[in-house]
This record gives C-alpha cells, structure tokens and sequence, in this order.
C-alpha cells in the first residue's frame, strides 16, 4: 500500500490503521497545541488525522500548517456537544470544506453556552471550597479557550482538594454530580443538519460509552440516521472486543459508515495518537471512502 493511502475495507486485527479521526488539543480541552498534536502523530507512524476540538476549529489552522510541514493528511473537524433523550451526546464532524453554513452561527452558539456552562460549574465548585474556581480553572486551561470539567478537575487538584484528576470527576465534576452542569446543547438533529450544511460528514463519537443498551443504542442510531447522520465511531480508544463486533453489525444494519479514533487529550495517559482497540473484519465500509472525503484522502483495494 503506498504511503499516504487507506484500504478501501477493514481486514481485521491483522491489519494496523495510520489514521485517528478524533483527537483534542489546546484549542478546547486536550493538553498539546495542534502542531504539537500533528507533530506526536507523525512520531507515531500516522499519516491520517482529524483534529476535533470541542465546539470549536480555532485550532485547525495551525494543525494544517503543521500537517503540512509533517507529510501527514490533515482533515478538519470537531466535536459538538448534543442533546438526545435527555442523554449528552457527541457528534464529531469531519470537514473538508471547513466551517460554513449554518455551522458557523453554530459554533459561536456553543462558545457562548460553553461559558455560561463554565459560569455555572465555577458556582458549584466554590460550595465545595474552591475559591475564585473561574480564575483558578482559566489558569490551568493557560489559554482563553472555553473552559471545561478538566480545567476545573486540575484546579481542584491544584488547590489541595482532591489528591488527582480521577478523583475529582468521581467526586465532583463526573456524571450526576454537582459539577456535571448539562448546558444548553442543541438536540442531535439540529447539530447534524449544521454538518450536513458545511458539506461535511457526520460521525456519531463512542456510543459504546453511554451505557446504553443495545435496543437504547439502535433507538440512538436510528435517530441520528434519520437526522442525516452518516457514520459512527466502530472503535473510539480501547473497548470489549465483542461489543465492538455487535456494534459493527447495528451499522451495517443501518447503512452508517465506521469511523475510528483514540479520542486522545493529553501524553501520558493510556491513549495516545493511533491507540485504539484492532477493527474487526467487517463489510462495514470505513468512513474515509465516504464521497464527501474522496479529495482528502487516497483510497487502495486490499
């Protein structure tokens, strides 16, 4: 296979992928500027990418630039925050042509809820004693990027509060507790139709991760195809090899493209750029040979 292609299918565990569709740097809550970010995916072998900030692409101009100087294929994106049946769900979109449409009116409007949100999360944490938590939280952040719950997990750590990160999301800021502040997120079809919009493709991120169940999760897909989604994370960083072999026949059920990626935010941890549990042998087709990337990347038969 020549440098800088992907196969045309996925062939199983035998066969290694260069590409990760999902990573977070500076620009929102991950701990490397973009070029950093393209410069540790080129030191580990990839030659694909999507940078996918959080509700923001204030970072894909220096990651191309970079990807650039690097060989690597850059293709633009990001991660926007949805609402489906009261659960919080992610949607990555993958953008070749970049922000326009109706996504950008779309991405000012979560900059704005993502503040209000953090404004909300600060309250919160100085009942439990972090005093002044917006400026504490904007100092481990390092930049005036929207804050998020890690921002305020390290400042908790920081401040004597709790002994690490872990801790304090099990604690403080994780799911159902006082810093797990849902913000006013778009609902999921409205999110696709801005992708949809720029001419991009919508990728539903790590649904194994909800804790839904399978009838739950196929409601979930169903809505998102309906919506005009066209593609979900079959693997998103490590996951039970069996769920991931029965999630890739809930797509191919449903006519959605498989995207991959570790999902990575910081060096050090137990993802890194390219980290992720092995594909499966699926006739689920990768998202990368979806008509609206054809010009970004370079597709061979295997």
């Amino acid at each position: 296979m020549p440098m800088n292609a992907l196969p045309a299918r996925f062939e199983g565990e035998s066969s290694p992928l260069s590409i990760d569709l999902h990573m977070h740097s500076t620009a929102s809550d991950g701990a490397l500027p973009p070029a950093d970010v393209v410069a540790l995916c080129k030191a580990r072998g990839l030659t694909h990418m999507a940078l996918t900030d959080h509700d923001t692409m204030a970072g894909i101009e220096e990651a191309r630039v970079a990807a650039e100087r690097e060989g690597i294929r850059l293709l633009p994106g990001t991660e926007l925050s949805t609402r489906w049946a009261g659960i919080n769900i992610h949607v990555v979109g993958l953008l070749p042509e970049g922000a326009k449409g109706s996504l950008v009116e779309g991405l000012e409007a979560q900059a704005v809820a993502r503040e209000a949100r953090a404004e909300l999360i600060a309250q919160r944490m100085e009942t439990l004693g972090l005093e002044n938590a917006l400026s504490r939280a904007r100092e481990q952040a390092g930049s005036p990027r929207p804050l998020g719950r890690p921002d305020f997990a390290r400042a908790l750590v920081a401040a004597g509060l709790v002994p690490d990160v872990a801790t304090a999301f099990r604690k403080h800021l994780g799911n159902g507790k006082a810093g797990d502040v849902k913000a006013h997120w778009p609902e999921l079809a409205e999110a696709v139709g801005w992708i949809l919009d720029a001419g991009g493709v919508a990728v539903l991120a790590h649904p194994l991760r909800h804790g839904l169940t399978r009838r739950k999760r196929g409601l979930l897909l169903d809505a998102f195809r309906a919506a005009g989604g066209q593609a979900a994370e079959l693997v998103s960083g490590f996951q039970n090899p069996d769920a991931t072999r029965d999630l890739a026949r809930q797509l191919q059920e449903r006519d959605l493209y498989a995207s991959v990626g570790s999902d990575f935010h910081f060096p050090g941890g137990h993802l890194a750029p390219g980290s992720m549990s092995p594909v499966p042998r699926t006739a689920t087709p990768p998202v990368w040979v979806h008509p609206h990337l054809a010009g970004l990347v370079e597709v061979v038969a295997v």
